[in-house]
């Protein structure tokens, strides 16, 4: 380390108050982090493109610096779905470090890698007081018994107002009003159901009566309309 001759005539003076890093929450443990394998926890990161057009949610599993577990679901641009793709087989095995260094091909899921390890580097991680964190699989967690995204799709003009499109539900078909015209309910299609229907036998059809649900007062209906047509 080469050094200037005005850092070289200088005399010592030691540093006094400087006690190390502060400790984080970790699996409940609380670690003084120093290097990338001082790194564990669940965590999640949202991240968006350069020119806003989609966004990544990325949830990441790290044991000792190393990603064991990764779920990367995107919306927006349809090319993010295959960058999403790329990125589920680049990131088990990355330290974290690594993985913020990787051209994961889309700025949202690079974004998202950004803000998670801001989290994760300051303990703020979902298994942050879980005794040695969450088994890996967690992440499956959050797509619940269909293995889906959980996305809401809502559309609205001021002339004609609102149109519900995708709920957590599942697949909206039809939109239930009242009498002066407000939405009360809704009728939908649980596609995860339905695909897990038809895979242990189910016909279509079949399948497709027996994944079908409603919510709120469709009872009280006086009128259905297709929310993507009508």
């Amino acid at each position: 380390m080469i050094y200037s001759k005005d850092v070289d005539d200088m005399c010592v003076v030691k540093q006094d108050v400087h006690h190390g890093a502060a400790p984080i929450p970790e699996e409940a443990k609380w670690v003084q982090s120093k290097e990338i394998k001082d790194i564990s926890g669940f965590t999640h990161g949202v991240g968006w493109c350069a020119p806003q057009q989609g966004a990544c949610k990325l949830s990441l599993n790290i044991k000792e610096g190393i990603i064991q577990e990764c779920l990367v679901e995107t919306i927006g641009c349809s090319g993010m779905t295959h960058s999403a793709a790329m990125a589920a087989e680049i990131l088990p095995g990355l330290t974290v470090l690594e993985a913020l260094n990787t051209d994961l091909v889309c700025d949202a899921i690079n974004t998202a890698m950004r803000e998670l390890l801001l989290q994760i580097a300051y303990g703020r991680s979902q298994s942050a007081f879980s005794e040695d964190g969450l088994t890996i699989g967690a992440g499956l967690e959050d797509l619940g018994k269909g293995r889906r995204s959980q996305i809401g799709t809502m559309y609205g003009t001021l002339k004609k107002g609102p149109r519900y499109l995708e709920m957590t539900d599942g697949y909206v078909t039809e939109i239930g009003l009242d009498e002066e015209g407000c939405i009360i309910g809704y009728k939908f299609i649980n596609f995860g159901k339905m695909m897990d229907l038809i895979k242990k036998g189910d016909d279509p059809a079949t399948a497709f009566e027996k994944a079908k649900g409603t919510y709120g007062r469709v009872q009280d209906a006086v009128k259905f309309i297709d929310p993507r047509v009508e």
